[in-house]
């Protein structure tokens, strides 16, 4: 059974080393809300350590551009949100995507080797 939701990935780039960008964390939401939700807490987490532009950028995403995004979701549509802080660029890309459900261990027959491990004592 799929189920539809959104996956997200913060990622970010050196503008000066003029580098690929690099993954920085990925998330899967199951709704829009939470899905926006995770790009609104990182960014108010991170905006006191911005710069006064990147912390402009932030809030006005958080208190004007927010409610398009959120609707831009609903209707199933990819979204990105985007502030640069000194010379490093921050991007959270949000994306449906349907989940396959993963198997469960429970019934299955772990391979021979699973019960040679031997958790030690950090004493």
């Amino acid at each position: 059974m799929l189920k539809r939701g959104f996956w997200c990935e913060c990622w970010t780039e050196d503008l000066a080393e003029r580098q690929p960008p690099a993954l920085l964390a990925s998330f899967d939401a199951y709704s829009a809300p939470q899905a926006d939700r995770w790009v609104s807490a990182a960014l108010c987490t991170i905006s006191p350590a911005l710069d006064a532009d990147a912390s402009d950028e932030a809030w006005e995403w958080l208190y004007e551009d927010r409610i398009e995004t959120r609707r831009a979701l609903l209707r199933a549509e990819p979204c990105t949100v985007s502030v640069t802080h000194a010379s490093t660029r921050i991007t959270w890309t949000i994306r449906p995507a349907l989940f396959l459900p993963l198997a469960h261990r429970q019934g299955a027959e772990l391979p021979p080797c699973a019960n040679e491990f031997k958790p030690r004592s950090t004493e």
